[in-house]
Order: C-alpha cells, then sequence, then structure tokens
C-alpha cells in the first residue's frame, strides 16, 4: 500500500465525455483512510466532489464524508456507522442502512476496494451484500444489494465481476491492493506515462 500513499491513483472516466478521479488508499492506527476526488464534466452538469472513507482494520466502514461543489452550489454529507447502525450528517438514525458494512461512492472506483478487501473472496466465490451507495452529484444515500465475484488472477491482477440490480453487471480488474485499474464502461487507471 505504500506506493499508493506515495503516488495517488489517477483514472480518467470513460462512461462520461470528460472525467478526471484521483485516490488514495492511506493505513491509519486502527484501520485505513480512503481520500479522493473526482471532476466530471456531461453536457451541462459540471460537478467535483471530494470524499473521505474511514474503515476499521476488517475494512468494514466507520465514517464517509462527502463534498461537492456543482452548478447548485456547495453541499457536503456525514454518514457514521457503528455495528451495522448509520446516522447522518445531523446524527438522526439512518434505519435503511442497518446491516451495509460498506459505503460506496458512486463517483469513484476507489470504494470497491472495501468490499474486495473484505470480502477476501477465493476464485470462483462470490457474496452478496448491502452497501450504503451514495449518489454523486445528488448526495442521495439509499440500500442497494451488490454481488463481487473473484476470478482466477490474469496479467498480473485480479478479477472481479460486480453486479447490482440498478446499473448492470462489469467487470473489474484490480492491483495487489485490491485498487481498481480497469472497471468496464466506468473508469480506466491512468499509467504515470500517460
Amino acid at each position: 500500500m505504500s506506493s499508493l500513499t506515495k503516488h495517488p491513483a489517477a483514472w480518467t472516466r470513460t462512461d462520461v465525455p470528460e472525467g478526471l478521479g484521483l485516490g488514495a488508499l492511506i493505513p491509519e492506527p486502527g484501520g485505513f483512510r480512503l481520500e479522493g476526488g473526482e471532476t466530471v464534466v456531461e453536457g451541462e452538469e459540471r460537478f467535483f466532489t471530494r470524499f473521505t472513507v474511514r474503515t476499521d482494520l476488517a475494512w468494514t466502514t466507520r465514517e464517509v464524508r462527502v463534498e461537492v461543489v456543482s452548478g447548485k452550489g456547495p453541499a457536503s454529507l456525514v454518514l457514521t456507522a457503528r455495528d451495522g447502525h448509520w446516522t447522518d450528517t445531523a446524527g438522526r438514525p439512518v434505519p435503511e442502512l442497518v446491516g451495509c458494512l460498506d459505503a460506496d461512492v458512486a463517483a469513484t472506483p476507489l470504494t470497491n476496494t472495501l468490499p474486495i478487501r473484505r470480502l477476501g473472496l477465493r476464485p470462483g466465490e462470490y457474496r452478496d451484500i448491502a452497501v450504503a451507495w451514495i449518489d454523486i452529484p445528488s448526495l442521495r444515500v439509499r440500500r442497494v444489494r451488490q454481488r463481487y465475484t473473484r476470478h482466477p488472477p490474469e496479467d498480473g491482477l485480479e478479477h472481479y465481476t460486480y453486479r447490482d440490480p440498478h446499473h448492470g453487471e462489469y467487470h473489474l480488474s484490480v492491483d495487489g491492493d485490491g485498487v481498481v485499474v480497469d472497471y468496464e464502461r466506468f473508469a480506466r487507471r491512468l499509467r504515470p506515462e500517460e
């Protein structure tokens, strides 16, 4: 993980005309921190988002902070999770998220690292999970059922299929840290020379 700490991963979005993201996976005492941001331009819509996700040592999400700047102005969201129970920015319970152990910030491939690391699947295994899915730029939060299936490694990368009922199925390749290299029809990691 030290390579990502020193050199954050950068992605170009392939699902919009212009989009660029940057993210880092940072070990902390008692867990991990994902730091990232995305800038997207699609037609008249333009937005920038910055997020922080904190986990425990088992990769279970403990806190999510998301900020968005768009044509509607700035907005922010804070979600906190303890033992599968979530609270919002104002400290109110969010009952529809009970049991969710992962957060998925929709604008970035970085948060796919959370279930990939937490589940520890072997090739051929799959797992259905419920996640706290955060739409960007609206910051609407909903519970989404997702399936992760691990495939045999190929070309020095790990391979997964991600599926959910709202967005369909995507193939992901990830590095040894579980960070996305290629996310079919969504994002592609930029190499240092690009």
